[in-house]
């Protein structure tokens, strides 16, 4: 493909397209530049040119991806009056938007010894766009008066970690059936931080 006969924001994107595709059936070890190349059309040169080598490719897809996650959340966060409909609604939020279609795949390049430290720090640091979401809900709450003073960044972290462990269990039941589980942790965590209790 002649470099100045194509658009290079066009095949950027299609690059992208067909690669969150191929790591999404295939898994990260098992798919290869080539892989990329052939299925976007695309020259292996085109694929380093843009994205200099497949982690770096993987991690931009990954943080593409929570940044959508986010956006979500926004247009849902602004349908709820209160900090604590915008917790309850957090954690459905959460149950369907775990599972995403590079989790396995992040997960395989997380995990393999070859990775560099900085993809793997990068795609750790993806927790950020979360736990912010959930510190300015509860920062809302203490604010709105709906929430007692507290430790907003320990809130925050037993929180994550709360829905985080409940995520787990996403792997082997219907979303559905967890949904009144994960609203029990939140009026669970509500007791001890809403004023007058719930």
């Amino acid at each position: 493909m002649n470099k100045r006969r194509y658009d290079s924001e066009k095949a950027k994107v299609e690059i992208m397209e067909h690669a969150v595709s191929l790591f999404s059936q295939k898994g990260y070890n098992q798919t290869s530049v080539g892989d990329i190349s052939t299925a976007s059309g695309y020259s292996k040169g085109h694929i380093y040119y843009h994205f200099e080598n497949k982690e770096k490719l993987f991690v931009l897809l990954s943080q593409q991806t929570m940044q959508d996650w986010h956006n979500k959340w926004l247009q849902k966060e602004i349908t709820y009056s209160t900090a604590t409909e915008k917790l309850y609604g957090m954690a459905m939020h959460v149950l369907y938007h775990y599972q995403t279609p590079l989790l396995r795949s992040g997960q395989e390049l997380a995990s393999n010894p070859k990775s560099s430290p900085e993809s793997v720090k990068q795609l750790y640091n993806l927790a950020i766009v979360p736990m912010g979401a959930y510190h300015a809900i509860l920062q809302e709450g203490i604010d709105r008066g709906e929430f007692v003073h507290g430790n907003i960044d320990e809130w925050t972290v037993l929180l994550g970690t709360w829905l985080g462990g409940l995520c787990q269990l996403t792997n082997t039941q219907e979303l559905k059936a967890l949904e009144p589980l994960f609203n029990q942790a939140i009026t669970i965590f509500l007791k001890e931080i809403k004023k007058g209790g719930i």
